[in-house]
């Protein structure tokens, strides 16, 4: 009794979370005008249209915790993180739509060509550290995205056009069963945070934090910090490979986008939003970016991208820990964005006098 009072204490916040999510298609309906049996059967149009947002929201949160879990925690800059999800999302699509595999094997394909993928990427891992091992990730991604974009493989990737016609199972179909995707997704993303925290607090976790801190300090202690980074590299593989899938099933089409530098640039600014090494923070972050995209576009347009980037290094400079980070230091100093703004402006010698 005591440990499930415990567990809903720590976890107060992502459950309150997952709650109010779950019900926030029915509260939306119940505003649109629709009973629950009509959002239940997919019929309402406005629930359906916010379900189609979370779920993109989700899948987003799903992609961000696992670049937390690799950079925030355990200190590793991947500039190929993408990978991992756009290798799951396509051997998702073929699966499905080529080689007509039932839906078990293809969660089960996928679960392996993650762990293969980390292993992949963990080779160089002893070899290369900071700089450089961000520049080789960068390097397998980059192959991966020419091999997608490759015309030679139009028939598996549809190549620069991107697959289409993924064939979903029905029981997840978004166009038919979109509530249910969307429990699916929200459900898949609490767990994955709630085993997230109780990894970060586990002794691996801790010695994942030690690694991003001084991992010379972690081997002086006895620690052989490969072997940790594999661990990291393997669980964030498999969280980004699922957001991967999930992204295969839910989009009509899977572009070759979510293959290249852009995609791993997004992840990292949905966690320098919501906060580096905080996890709730990518949860966070890809409610802020994904909303404010959808607000712009759909007032401003084509500008958006442009007004989106200033935003974003604006809020980098006068928030540099993020919202969940901010929160929890409770400290919040304007001066210093100003400071940074002004360095860039005005000669060092101006400043100093």
């Amino acid at each position: 009794m005591k440990n499930n009072i415990s567990f809903l204490t720590k976890n107060r916040g992502i459950l309150i979370f997952f709650a109010v999510m779950l019900l926030m298609p029915f509260l939306v309906g119940l505003i649109e005008g629709s009973s629950p049996s009509t959002i239940w059967s997919n019929r309402g149009s406005i629930s359906k249209f916010i379900e189609g947002l979370g779920i993109e929201i989700f899948i987003l949160a799903l992609f961000a915790l696992s670049y937390d879990l690799l950079f925030g925690v355990t200190g590793l800059l991947s500039f190929g993180h993408a990978m991992f999800f756009a290798v799951a999302a396509y051997f998702t699509g073929i699966a499905l739509k080529t080689l007509t595999l039932p839906f078990w094997q293809v969660v089960l394909l996928v679960l392996i060509v993650a762990i293969v993928q980390a292993l992949l990427f963990s080779l160089v891992l002893p070899r290369v550290k900071g700089v450089t091992f961000t520049l080789v990730s960068l390097g397998l991604a980059s192959v991966f995205h020419i091999i997608v974009m490759s015309s030679d493989m139009i028939n598996l990737t549809g190549a620069d056009v991107g697959l289409q016609g993924v064939p979903v199972p029905a029981f997840i179909s978004p166009v038919t069963e979109r509530l249910r995707f969307y429990v699916i997704a929200l459900t898949l993303l609490v767990i994955t945070y709630l085993v997230y925290r109780r990894f970060v607090a586990s002794p691996t976790g801790r010695v994942c934090i030690a690694i991003r801190e001084n991992e010379g300090r972690a081997k002086m202690l006895g620690y052989n910090t490969t072997v940790f980074k594999v661990v990291a590299m393997i669980i964030s593989s498999l969280t980004a490979s699922a957001a991967g899938m999930l992204h295969a099933l839910y989009q009509p089409i899977i572009s070759p986008s979510v293959a290249d530098l852009g995609y791993t640039v997004t992840g990292l600014l949905i966690v320098l939003i919501g906060g580096v090494g905080t996890l709730s923070g990518a949860i966070v972050g890809a409610f802020v970016l994904r909303l404010l995209d959808f607000t712009l576009r759909r007032f401003i347009g084509e500008a958006a991208s442009f007004i989106t980037g200033a935003i974003y290094v604006i809020f980098v400079l006068f928030v540099p820990y993020g919202i969940v980070g901010t929160m929890r230091i409770r400290q919040f100093n304007p001066k210093s964005g100003w400071e940074r703004i002004l360095g860039w402006i005005k000669p060092k010698n101006q400043l100093r006098s």
